[in-house]
């Protein structure tokens, strides 16, 4: 993006805030600090600390640690005290340093990228370098750039950290580890969040169905006021419950928590007689029926309450958001 010498902006002597930062040439060592009120006022600064020859106009002001083009006031005023900010002139294109993003100079040699770099090759070193200089910063690192790292040839990253190919394959194997312990805790959150959702979609089955059964029951009652009832050998079971209750020696524990709330509704008596059971057998199968289905309500709550806590927890500041997922080598 190219800046136009002379274009209108805030004048150098206008009553503004100055903004420490820090100017340097393209692949050079020296640095100064200068301070400025907008970037037209940083890039007037910049022709004479640099001692930049002003035919070269317009030159480009880049942030030091990324390249990024800084071409708007707003932003620049955004920007913290203290940025690096690169100058360039004419066809220039930034270069990476790591002295932009660490605490020591390499040798020119090391600083300088080759333009034939591929853009992909370009990140796997920058990314090795950090590592190089914080170990520890492995848990910082993004899944892709963990991806990228595990993916170089060994030799490669092996020349560029400056450690022989056994040390870097050990490095790798380590990567991959930290790599797959972020795709199992993302896969356990997600199978966790599908269990929360189908035990809530049941819950509320339940609680509609508990609303519709109370009101049939107060229909009933004041449509039955006065008549005798005798229990009726129609029951409104499935012959697959039917069959469960005979069958099984826990039926409770195989049947849906909707088929344990039927089971607990029908009259003793007529359930009596379509198992062909006496009455206390079937009102003792009636009673364990009733009880599983109240642990499952109690479970039902607690782990909406575990998905309470679990959102707090996710919605507290610095956790980071993902990122692309990242591929597996097959076992």
């Amino acid at each position: 993006m190219e800046v136009s010498w002379g274009a209108s902006g805030p004048e150098p002597g206008d009553n503004q805030a100055l903004k420490p930062c820090l100017l340097r040439r393209n692949h050079s060592r020296e640095q100064y600090g200068v301070a400025a009120s907008c970037l037209e006022d940083l890039r007037s600064k910049a022709y004479d600390i640099l001692a930049m020859d002003k035919s070269l106009a317009p030159i480009t002001l880049v942030l030091a640690e990324d390249g990024t083009i800084v071409d708007d006031d707003d932003y620049f005023l955004c920007l913290p005290s203290n940025t690096k900010f690169v100058a360039l002139a004419g066809n220039e294109k930034w270069a990476y340093n790591n002295s932009d993003g660490g605490t020591a100079w390499l040798s020119q040699e090391s600083v300088d990228v080759d333009e034939t770099d591929s853009g992909a090759e370009l990140k796997w070193r920058n990314v090795a370098r950090q590592l190089k200089e914080d170990l520890s910063s492995i848990v910082l690192l993004s899944e892709e750039d963990l991806q990228v790292l595990i993916d170089v040839p060994c030799a490669d990253l092996a020349q560029e950290l400056g450690q022989s190919c056994v040390t870097v394959q050990g490095l790798q194997n380590t990567l991959q580890q930290v790599l797959d312990q972020r795709e199992e805790a993302r896969q356990s959150r997600q199978l966790l969040e599908l269990y929360l959702q189908a035990l809530e979609k049941e819950g509320s089955i339940l609680s509609k169905q508990q609303e519709s059964q109370a009101g049939l029951g107060d229909g009933g009652d004041a449509v039955d006021t006065g008549l005798s009832r005798e229990p009726s050998s129609e029951i409104a079971l499935s012959s697959q419950i039917l069959t469960v209750l005979k069958e099984k020696p826990a039926p409770e524990l195989s049947l849906s928590s909707q088929d344990l709330e039927l089971v607990t509704k029908e009259d003793p008596k007529a359930l009596a007689v379509a198992l062909h059971w006496d009455v206390k057998k079937t009102e003792t199968v009636q009673q364990a029926c009733e009880q599983e289905l109240s642990l499952r309500l109690q479970q039902v709550q607690s782990l909406h309450s575990l998905r309470s806590i679990s959102a707090r927890r996710d919605s507290l500041p610095g956790e980071q958001q993902n990122p692309k997922r990242a591929r597996q080598e097959p076992a």
